[in-house]
């Protein structure tokens, strides 16, 4: 594994976000029968009050019944970011908000995950290139 980096400036610089191909949509279930056979499948899971929310591919999403209309793409930050850090999270969602693009963020132990609408994801990964370029100068 890579250095785990804490400061913004580092988290930001060493993002290297990479578009993911799969298309994905969030789900909420209170099925327990049908939770365990969709969460092997997910990309993230979420236990809410209201039930399991997933992160799933389209197809299995539509394959299940789900509601798919709002599809997204995900943007991995390929950088090792510190857990306690603070920065990145503020920065990444502050540099698509200004060109009116949503995101959710979801942080994994070794990466961050930013999901945008499907339509708009070229245009946040090219967003999130000239965060980090800017950066690195």
């Amino acid at each position: 594994m890579s250095q785990i980096v804490k400061s913004a400036h580092a988290m930001i610089a060493g993002m290297t976000p990479q578009l993911r191909p799969e298309v994905f949509v969030f789900s909420t279930l209170t099925d327990l029968d049908q939770a365990r056979d969709l969460l092997p499948v997910a990309f993230s899971a979420t236990r809410e009050e209201e039930g399991l929310s997933l992160v799933l591919p389209i197809k299995v999403a539509q394959d299940a019944g789900h509601a798919t209309d709002q599809p997204m793409h995900c943007i991995t930050l390929n950088v090792y970011s510190a857990l306690d850090g603070v920065g990145l999270t503020a920065a990444v969602a502050s540099a698509l908000a200004a060109k009116n693009i949503p995101c959710n963020m979801i942080a994994g132990y070794h990466h961050d995950h930013v999901l945008v609408p499907d339509d708009r994801s070229a245009q946040a990964l090219s967003v999130l290139q000239t965060l980090q370029s800017a950066a690195c100068a």
